[in-house]
């Protein structure tokens, strides 16, 4: 008996002590009811918290009561950056009412949404969702808490009628279908079934969305200051006066806190009618005349294709017939084949024999001037001689002087003869020419010839390719960096060392102010050399004759650059407009206020003489530069033909006078390129043109050593090898010298008046050497037949980049998050469609103005049908 009641009394005490232990486990733990089972059942857990006990031997040892802690006092960073709590608004309303700040219809309409809220109505429910707040990531650089303009404009679609007021909803049938109808997310049609017991009802009114942008000056305990964007998904009827009283009443005063509202953006306003615009309107009219011509065009060389293929059929049958060296089998003299090769790509018959060749010159001849396709040596429409007009006229004179006598060569030969008397050819009129210039077919073979004219060196077409990729690199990662919610990112990449080949981008426009002063000078002495431009002003004096190709040179600029130019520029203005209504996030550049200003200064090349905010196209400034400068080449140019030394010291005076002007400015606003943004002085170092001459005027030197020594310069082996390391070195240092790096003022203002010339130095080696058989692997590269074509639409792929990367980052519901793998894809994603835009952009206005320049040329001669 003893023994039992024993046993009775420790087992009463061990289920005490257990349960005991479990209490405490319980007030310890009580905020995570469901682990509770899990803690005391499962012995491997148990034996787990055991282990890791005995590893943190350091540890203090755990106080004998279990610590609580109470956060409900504390603020914390969600407190501070509770900027729009509905809640707290909801609590106020009453007052807010009372005191009238808001407008009838939107009081109303709040009031519904509130009490829908309270109700949790799916509807409300989903516009609360809607609505953006803090979530994460503030010091990581998230400024954008925008919720989703998506769902917020898909909870009412129209599609589900709502209540009746006499409180039924309808017949059966009408509730049946309002419960199946697919009235917005996330209630689509796809979870119809899954969810058809849910009548999802559309609220009462239409939902607007805001986007509200604040300055935040926090104290505590953030201490930053920051401008942030709010999305919140409210009653359309809710003008902008109203949200603004309503954000004033829906956060807590803090005294370490200073909140205020900036701007308010409602993107479902609509207000931007896009049919209505002019400027659109416009850019239809000229799009479906363009497409018009190019259709017509297309289709009158087909015609003229098939007449041609029909010639040279009875040709071949009368030769087949009369000739009397045809072989035993019948076979022309001339065979059919290889003649209909010639007809459809011309430019491969300079990889063919001589002697078949000499057969077949005057086929080829008829076939460039039906078709106006282009010969061997001729690389219209492609961009890379936009800089001298003589150029083109020298080509058109070349054209027409192989191909103008077909049948009448001095030499006779039994295919000659018979063509005599089996095609005559007809000039063809000046209207057909025209309407030649826009076939689709010519211009793409212009475009994708795999041949350079005899007047260009063809390691500029690399150099160009791979600026151009440089510059859509360099602006994709600004407009990323810019609409990201890890923009904090930014400073830890810009940690990494190779990087500096992003930062130090600016330099991949220096390479394009090289070419362009290279080009204009290499191909205007070797014009004049040729005696083109004295037919041009013959029997004037210098000084008219001086001024007459002044006029010429500007002129033919003008026109060949301001026709796609003006179309895009149009494209900007109505894009911007469409994209700063209705896109969540502010435009990276006030484009659709100051075009519609400010476009004829872009006309007239001359916007970068003006305060950036009033720039149309940002980064149009290059096109301003370039023409600026191309005006004061063409001046020293022409001047030089007669008084070289004259020409020489003016372009060393304006060199160095760049050079001083750029250090000046430099130093004078303690501009540090180690440091500072590489933007952050756009209005008064980066875009200005006295800051911008030296690579210009380097890439004209360098075209005048081309041409005087006609790229034929023997150099040792040694020289070769120590200017090609002394190139490298120097962009090396350029692009990556300054990893942090540690510059004085007089030091920094020193590197940026000479980096740029600096650059165009290390260029003008390569070209040099490119062109005078010391390229090696080097000119291999630069001068790949398939970088031509992209060479070729540079131009316009310059246009047409930026609105492609802006309207990507700005169309997004939502903004970006940073990464290496996302960057990659993205930069080569907007390469491939700006390209693309280019392409189409070249074909309608580009390759078509440059034919009808020569076309129109006073020296042209009519071409042959």
């Amino acid at each position: 008996m003893n023994m039992a009641h024993s046993r009775t009394l420790w087992l009463a005490l061990i289920l005490a002590l257990v349960a005991t232990n479990q209490a405490a486990i319980d007030k310890d733990d009580g905020k995570f009811p469901g682990s509770n089972h899990n803690l005391t059942t499962s012995p491997s857990l148990d034996q787990h918290n055991v282990i890791n006990l005995s590893l943190h031997t350091d540890l203090p040892a755990p106080p004998a009561a279990a610590a609580s802690f109470d956060l409900t006092r504390t603020r914390r960073l969600r407190d501070a950056l509770n900027v729009f709590d509905l809640a707290l608004l909801a609590a106020k309303w009453g007052q807010v009412e009372t005191d009238g700040g808001i407008a009838t219809n939107c009081s109303r309409d709040m009031r519904s949404y509130l009490a829908g809220l309270s109700d949790a109505k799916m509807w409300a429910v989903k516009m609360d969702d809607a609505s953006g707040h803090y979530t994460s990531g503030f010091f990581y650089g998230n400024n954008y808490w925008m919720g989703s303009l998506a769902l917020c404009d898909a909870i009412d679609d129209g599609l589900t009628p709502a209540p009746s007021k006499d409180g039924n909803n309808g017949s059966s049938l009408d509730s049946a279908a309002a419960a199946a109808a697919p009235s917005g997310l996330p209630f689509a049609a796809a979870h119809t079934q899954a969810y058809s017991s849910v009548y999802n009802a559309p609220p009462p009114f239409v939902p607007g969305f805001y986007v509200i942008k604040m300055q935040l000056n926090e104290t505590l305990p953030t201490q930053v200051l920051r401008t942030i964007y709010v999305g919140m998904c409210l009653p359309s009827s809710c003008s902008i006066a109203d949200i603004g009283e309503m954000g004033a009443r829906a956060h807590v005063e803090l005294p370490s806190r200073d909140l205020r509202v900036l701007d308010i953006r409602v993107p479902t306003d609509k207000e931007f009618n896009i049919w209505a615009d002019k400027t659109f309107c416009l850019l239809i009219v000229v799009s479906c005349i363009v497409m018009a011509l190019i259709c017509c065009g297309t289709l009158y060389e087909i015609y003229l294709r098939g007449k041609l293929k029909e010639a040279l059929r009875r040709q071949d049958k009368e030769m087949m017939n009369n000739s009397e060296t045809s072989s035993g089998i019948g076979c022309a003299s001339s065979d059919y084949s290889d003649t209909m090769t010639a007809h459809d790509d011309p430019l491969k018959q300079s990889n063919r024999s001589h002697a078949h060749s000499e057969s077949s010159n005057s086929l080829k001849q008829l076939d460039q001037l039906v078709l106006n396709l282009p010969p061997n040596d001729n690389d219209s429409g492609n961009g890379h001689h936009v800089d001298d007009p003589e150029h083109e006229h020298h080509h058109d004179h070349h054209h027409h002087r192989n191909g103008g006598g077909v049948g009448g060569n001095d030499t006779s030969t039994s295919d000659e003869h018979l063509e005599g008397h089996l095609h005559e050819p007809e000039k063809l009129s000046i209207y057909s020419e025209l309407l030649l210039s826009f076939s689709a077919i010519t211009n793409f073979n212009a475009i994708c010839d795999r041949n350079v004219g005899a007047d260009t060196i063809p390691c500029i077409h690399g150099l160009r390719a791979f600026s151009m990729a440089w510059v859509i690199l360099g602006h994709t990662c600004i407009v990323v960096f810019k609409y990201s919610d890890n923009m904090e990112m930014r400073k830890e990449v810009e940690q990494n060392f190779f990087f500096q080949a992003i930062t130090n981008g600016p330099f991949s426009v220096d390479t394009f102010f090289f070419i362009s002063g290279f080009l204009i000078s290499y191909i205007y002495f070797r014009t004049n050399a040729k005696g083109k431009l004295n037919k041009l002003s013959k029997g004037a004096n210098e000084f008219t004759a001086g001024t007459a190709h002044f006029l010429g040179l500007v002129a033919y600029r003008f026109m060949r650059l301001t026709a796609p130019y003006l179309f895009v520029l149009g494209v900007v203005q109505v894009t911007m407009k469409y994209l700063a209504t209705y896109s969540i996030f502010d435009p990276p550049t006030m484009d659709h206020i100051t075009c519609p200003d400010y476009w004829w200064r872009n006309i007239l090349y001359i916007n970068t003489l003006f305060p950036v905010d009033e720039m149309c196209m940002l980064w149009s400034w290059y096109l301003a530069n370039d023409t600026q400068f191309y005006m004061i080449g063409a001046i020293i140019l022409i001047v030089g033909v007669r008084h070289f030394k004259l020409s020489a010291i003016t372009t060393l005076v304006f060199l160095v006078l760049s050079w001083i002007t750029t250090a000046v400015i430099a130093f004078t606003n303690n501009h540090r390129p180690n440091t500072d943004d590489p933007l952050a002085l756009f209005d008064k170092i980066y875009d200005k043109p006295w800051t911008r001459l030296g690579p210009y005027l380097i890439g004209m030197a360098v075209g005048w050593i081309l041409f005087r020594t006609n790229c034929k310069i023997r150099l040792p082996k040694l020289t070769v090898a120590s200017a090609w390391f002394l190139a490298m070195l120097n962009l090396f240092v350029l692009v990556f010298g300054l990893y942090r790096a540690d510059l004085s003022q007089f030091t920094a203002a020193a590197y940026s008046s000479l980096s740029h010339s600096a650059w165009a130095l290390s260029l003008a080696w390569i070209t040099i050497a490119c062109s005078t058989g010391y390229g090696g692997y080097i000119n291999s590269l630069l001068s790949a037949p398939c970088l031509y074509p992209f060479s070729r639409v540079t131009y316009c792929a310059y246009l047409v980049h930026p609105i492609v990367i802006r309207s990507m980052a700005l169309n997004s519901d939502a903004p970006l998050h940073l990464g290496g793998d996302l960057m990659v894809v993205m930069f080569f994603g907007l390469t491939v469609a700006s390209y693309f835009l280019s392409f189409v952009v070249s074909m309608s206005f580009e390759a078509p103005v440059v034919t009808m320049l020569k076309i129109l040329s006073p020296s042209r001669k009519k071409r042959l049908a």
